[in-house]
């Protein structure tokens, strides 16, 4: 996929100064949560999940239980898992997109048929759920959206959850709720998982975003379905047959700081919101944005009217300029639209890659 082949990963961190291509915030060090692990035990771990960790997963809910809970190798792995449990090439999919790639790629690989659903930014990047009633058939086996959205940072409304809820109850299908920024709503309460609502919904979250810990590979996903907990599990068994003890010791450490570190989490990103927010109204004869709702990014889009030459653009901004952005081709979008991650760089790093970005698209516009 375009989003890991051109990731900084793949890269190399060592050529990017300004790093606003990511969704997370900055990443943490073990020794900043202050953690001993020589007593942890190298054996084989819970196949579900440390318990001590599912229960930490789902604490606060008055309806979830830890046996709801089954935690994988990041939230990469859960979704994996949903797809290849579920669909079968004679089985139908619904994605709503931009959506995280693996959502769009593991059921093509199946394959699987597939109704994708483009939001609209005229919409505000909202669902349509009259085009998502229409796309629904006899055979159709699993609906899938993120909330809060990937790459747009919004929030999908109540009502059109509830109705996809509603869908999901009389049709007899699946609906997948990709929810890996949910902990990154520093502008509202935090929501409860959506797998509350009803055991035709699936929740995938994971530490990987909001808590600065791709590292240790923990996500989760939550299905108050007994049978489908039962086979994601059994497919997660052929797969890695546990997860690693010191990955989930450090994920429960990290559960049990969780609103400290929420609170630094937040307060970085209100400050680097605002950053953003005002460098896209002080260009906003080239940009036009959908303000988000939560996470760690924008996805805004240069106008119509601005014609950029986009392929010079993007290599440009890296080679030159030594800044990165999540190209809008990342999402199967136009390359008008970029995310821009404003988590995990500094402040001074921010403003510095914006005003990059900005003077790269001055240096490739081609009237």
């Amino acid at each position: 996929m375009p989003i890991e082949v051109e990731s900084p990963e793949e890269m190399g961190y060592s050529t990017i100064q300004y790093n606003l291509a990511e969704s997370s915030v900055h990443d943490r060090t073990i020794g900043e949560l202050g953690m001993d692990l020589s007593n942890v035990l190298m054996n084989y771990g819970h196949h579900r999940g440390l318990p001590e960790l599912q229960q930490a997963i789902c604490e606060g809910s008055h309806i979830l239980k830890s046996e709801d809970v089954l935690v994988t190798a990041g939230a990469a792995q859960a979704l994996y898992l949903v797809a290849t449990t579920l669909l079968n090439p004679e089985d139908h999919l619904i994605v709503v997109r931009p959506n995280y790639g693996t959502n769009l790629e593991t059921p093509r690989g199946i394959p699987c048929e597939m109704s994708v659903i483009d939001l609209s930014f005229d919409n505000g990047f909202q669902p349509d759920i009259d085009q998502i009633q229409k796309a629904i058939r006899p055979n159709t086996k699993l609906i899938s959206i993120t909330h809060p959205h990937n790459p747009t940072g919004i929030f999908v409304s109540q009502s059109t959850i509830e109705s996809l809820v509603q869908l999901s109850e009389r049709n007899g299908f699946y609906l997948l709720i990709d929810e890996t920024y949910r902990h990154l709503n520093f502008k509202t309460p935090l929501l409860p998982y959506f797998a509350e609502k009803s055991n035709r919904v699936i929740s995938v979250s994971s530490l990987s975003k909001a808590f600065g810990a791709p590292g240790i590979r923990i996500g989760w996903v939550i299905s108050r379905d007994a049978k489908l907990q039962h086979d994601l599990l059994a497919a997660k068994e052929q797969m890695i047959i546990s997860n690693s003890v010191v990955d989930e010791y450090i994920a429960l450490q990290i559960f049990l700081q969780k609103e400290k570190l929420l609170k630094e989490v937040h307060s970085t990103l209100q400050v680097n919101y605002q950053i953003v927010e005002n460098w896209l109204k002080a260009n906003d004869t080239i940009f036009e944005w959908v303000t988000p709702d939560a996470g760690a990014v924008v996805f805004p889009r240069i106008k119509e009217s601005i014609q950029v030459d986009f392929s010079r653009f993007y290599d440009r901004l890296y080679s030159h300029y030594h800044t990165v952005v999540g190209g809008g081709h990342w999402f199967e979008q136009s390359q008008r639209y970029m995310r821009i991650g404003f988590g995990y760089p500094s402040v001074n790093e921010f403003r510095i890659g914006l005003e990059n970005v900005m003077s790269c698209v001055m240096d490739c516009k081609m009237n």
